[in-house]
């Protein structure tokens, strides 16, 4: 770990010629400050394709690059239990053999942080700690793309994938200070996105060997998570064993406290959902799929009439509602009892993250490649139920908008992959226009443009 504290190579992020372009590129938005239109990414001078992106996400999500702080979004008296309860709870040991603890003579600081970008942990030198706590650089500030423009974090988030970015390429100027790698930590299990992990300081963060060290910290915690996640379900059966046949002195094994598992509802792409809690899954039907995901969707419950007319095309019957709840209760009871939903008014008893919900919490973000990833078709594509069409109409719509205004070239193809977009026009031209004109991609997409245009005219 010694060698994190060697200064950047001359070719790295940050070399003196990037900071110089990139403090020109701040002037040069400087004088278009009083227009409404950000101007194109290629006419920004100087700065890295990616940056220039991220830049121009950042303006449209409206991040101040004047304010001094990032937002507070996690207040600090629900902070402890929420860090607790999240699965990279269980990682912070391997994050702190293989990071912090080499950190603390380093001048740098590590922070992990959650799927939206809100940090939940920052460790590291003290007198750096001090220092960063100036712009919210701390446990429970958002620093998101949307909420302070383009840093390690929130566009490695964005992105999808490890990032460096070196003092004045950040868009806040506050940070400009600072440079940052940062990678994002995916489910083993499920690929989903739970987190990000960040070094944070001056050069040294940015040195070409930091995004190896970070990713390879990164891929030690995805195994460790995998390890006790089995340990867990091993210690389970024990449980079980030991319950069924008393006298046999069968190890119960320790609980863990919080969780190892982010409780999800998959419903993207599939006609009957798959709901997993806790690492046990179960495949439901299709109105079962459609009362979970209505449900899921509405926090603060539903009545029976609220939940009937948002389940039964025409006229809905409260009776036909209870005797499904009673038979959805019976399968939940059997996957784990705390997953029952109450009832006056029906809510859903333990916190469930639908997959729908997460693409739009990425789009919102501003993270449309995230959203894309997790995006595997419509909510419910079957499903008839009026809820479940709006949620579906809305998810699919937002997600389509998102990638035609900022999408690039492949993630316009990507999109095209859909059922949904077979037939759509306009993303086959508006990538048409971003593919180089010797990609050979283009000619596919030509083919596509002519047959459809061809079956719109007959």
């Amino acid at each position: 770990m010694k060698n994190l504290i060697q200064p950047a190579a001359p070719g790295s992020v940050d070399s003196v010629l990037v900071q110089r372009r990139a403090l020109a590129s701040h002037e040069f938005l400087d004088g278009h400050a009083q227009s409404e239109a950000f101007p194109d990414t290629d006419e920004i001078p100087g700065l890295r394709r990616l940056i220039r992106e991220s830049w121009q996400r950042s303006a449209k999500l409206r991040a101040n690059p004047d304010n001094p702080e990032a937002p507070l979004a996690i207040a600090a008296d629900e902070l402890e239990e929420y860090r607790r309860q999240h699965p990279l709870a269980a990682i912070m040991p391997v994050i702190q053999k293989l990071l912090i603890r080499p950190s603390h003579d380093c001048g740098l600081l590590v922070a992990v942080g959650d799927e939206v970008g809100r940090l939940l942990w920052v460790e590291g030198d003290t007198g750096v700690r001090s220092r960063a706590e100036g712009m919210m650089f701390v446990p429970g500030a958002d620093w998101s793309e949307a909420a302070v423009g383009t840093s390690a974090p929130g566009t490695a988030l964005a992105l999808g994938r490890g990032i460096q970015i070196s003092g004045a390429e950040h868009y806040k100027r506050s940070v400009h200070p600072w440079s940052c790698t940062a990678v994002p930590f995916q489910d083993p299990d499920s690929g989903a996105l739970l987190g990000v992990v960040d070094i944070t300081g001056t050069e040294a963060a940015v040195a070409p060997h930091t995004l190896s060290l970070v990713e390879a910290t990164v891929a030690a915690a995805q195994a460790q998570l995998r390890v006790e996640r089995l340990q867990l379900a091993a210690a389970q059966e024990r449980v079980k064993a030991r319950r069924r046949h008393p006298g046999s002195g069968a190890a119960s094994g320790a609980a863990r406290e919080g969780s190892l598992y982010r409780n999800s509802l998959q419903l993207l792409g599939r006609d009957q959902a798959l709901l997993s809690i806790e690492g046990r899954s179960v495949v439901l039907s299709a109105r079962h799929s459609e009362i979970l995901a209505l449900l899921s969707t509405h926090p603060d419950g539903l009545s029976a009439d609220e939940l009937s007319v948002l389940l039964y095309p025409g006229d809905g019957s409260t009776i036909t509602l209870r005797a499904e709840m009673v038979r959805l209760r019976k399968v939940l009871q059997q996957l784990n009892p705390a997953a029952v939903p109450e009832s006056r008014p029906y809510r859903l008893a333990l916190e469930l993250l639908p997959d729908s919900s997460q693409v739009l919490t990425c789009l919102q973000r501003g993270a449309h490649r995230i959203a894309l990833e997790i995006y595997r078709g419509a909510v419910l594509p079957r499903s008839e139920a009026p809820g479940v069409v709006e949620l579906r109409n809305r998810v699919s719509a937002l997600l389509r908008e998102a990638v035609l205004t900022d999408g690039s070239a492949e993630s316009l193809l990507k999109y095209a992959e859909l059922p949904e977009a077979a037939d759509d026009v306009d993303v086959r031209r508006a990538a048409l226009k971003l593919l180089p004109p010797r990609s050979p991609k283009r000619a596919a997409v030509v083919a596509d443009l002519e047959r459809l245009e061809t079956e719109l005219s007959a």
